[in-house]
This record gives C-alpha cells, structure tokens and sequence, in this order.
C-alpha cells in the first residue's frame, strides 16, 4: 500500500499563513454564485509535492472531488469525509468526497457527482454545481479537477463502508481564515517537502485536501 513515511500530526509547525480571513459577506450563496460567474484573476498555489508516497505513477490518472458547500441556517459548511485506513491512497486521510474519472463519465463534473454518490450516498440532485477550481496535481499521482457545488438542505447520506469511515462538516469561515492554515515540512529521502494543515478539533486536515482548500481560499479573496 502507498502509505505516507510520517505521521503529519507529529511535526512542528514551521508557520501560520495569516492572511486576514475571507469577508463574511463573501461567504453566502449568492456571492459565491456571482464569483464563479465573474471568474477573476488569481494565482493558485502550486500542485503538491510528493510527500513520501511508496508507489508514484508515472502518468497522472485524472480524477475529480466534490466541494460540497452545505447551507446551513448558522452558515455554510463544507461537507469533508474521513477515508478507511486500509485504502491504497490516503487511506484514514481527510477527503472530499470523489475519485479517478472513467471512461463512461461525461467530463469531470459527472466523475464528482458519481462518486460523491457513490462514496457518501449523496444524490446529483441535491447538487448545484457553482463550477471548478484549477486542476490539482497531487503527490500521489492524480491529477485532481474540484467541482464546487451548494447543497441545500435535507438531504441524506450513507457512507460506503468500504471508502468511507465517517462523514462531517466543518464552517466554511473556519477554513477560510489564513490564521487557521498551518506550514509544515518534513525531510524525506528525496529533499524537504512542504504542505499545508488545517486542524478543526478531532479532525486533522492537510496535505491535497489543505491544498484544494487553499486554492477556494485564494479563489474567494481575489
């Protein structure tokens, strides 16, 4: 199994992010709508490096998550799920919901809405996809397409036991707060690697998810 050579959790924290937090009124249906409607201009930060992986593919295999914005009357959240540890690829990691695209899938929109039912029993229907943010190379070899989409609820989902150890939600206005995005390294064989880490009580976020949710978060303050 492709298992990473450390534990992220044991590592010091070279630095906090802290950029100021993205506006309230930035965080609301409506803006979100307008903003991927208007598409500005941003940088997104590079793709993730190779973070001790034993098993590297030498062609990425294109894939798609699901940002699942959940509405709920306190704010929106972000719907997140906690991977089963025997997975191949970060197993008893903190995901968002989705996986490799196949052949059948219409683009990479239909391979996050597939998987999403699939992994977490959430049906497309409940799904208003908002749009994508950039292609996100992981350090495991994916190459990695985020869907953006606003689920109001009810809604009902079932975690696939075999992908899926449990589902939860976290504020989206903890998650955009450069004061709550941590910077750690680590030295590996093939030279220090950096990454990101978004701890939220018992839930420890980081690597591609903390990347993704980087890119939201600079996406959202252009």
């Amino acid at each position: 199994m492709a298992k990473p050579l450390f534990d992220p959790k044991e590592l010091p924290v070279d630095a906090i992010a802290g950029e100021p937090a993205v506006a309230p009124e930035r965080l609301t249906p409506a803006w979100l709508r307008g903003r991927f409607i208007e598409q500005p201009l941003w940088t997104p930060e590079g793709a993730e490096e190779s973070l001790g992986s034993l098993s590297q593919r030498p062609t990425p295999t294109p894939a798609s998550v699901l940002i699942p914005l959940v509405q709920r009357e306190a704010g929106l959240t972000i719907l997140l799920t906690q991977r089963t540890a025997h997975l191949t690829d970060h197993g008893g990691q903190i995901s968002f919901p989705g996986g490799r695209a196949e052949d059948y899938d219409s683009d990479a929109v239909d391979t996050a809405l597939r998987e999403s039912e699939e992994e977490i029993g959430l049906a497309r229907r409940h799904v208003d996809v908002l749009g994508t943010l950039p292609k996100y190379l992981t350090g495991t070899g994916y190459c990695v397409t985020p869907v953006v989409g606003l689920i109001a609820p009810p809604f009902e989902v079932t975690a696939d036991p075999s992908e899926v150890a449990e589902i939860f939600e976290v504020p989206l206005a903890f998650l955009m707060d450069g004061l709550n995005h941590q910077r750690l390294s680590v030295q590996l064989p093939g030279g220090r690697r950096s990454f990101y880490a978004m701890p939220y009580g018992d839930y420890y976020i980081w690597g591609a998810t903390a990347g993704m949710l980087r890119n939201l978060f600079h996406f959202l303050r252009a």
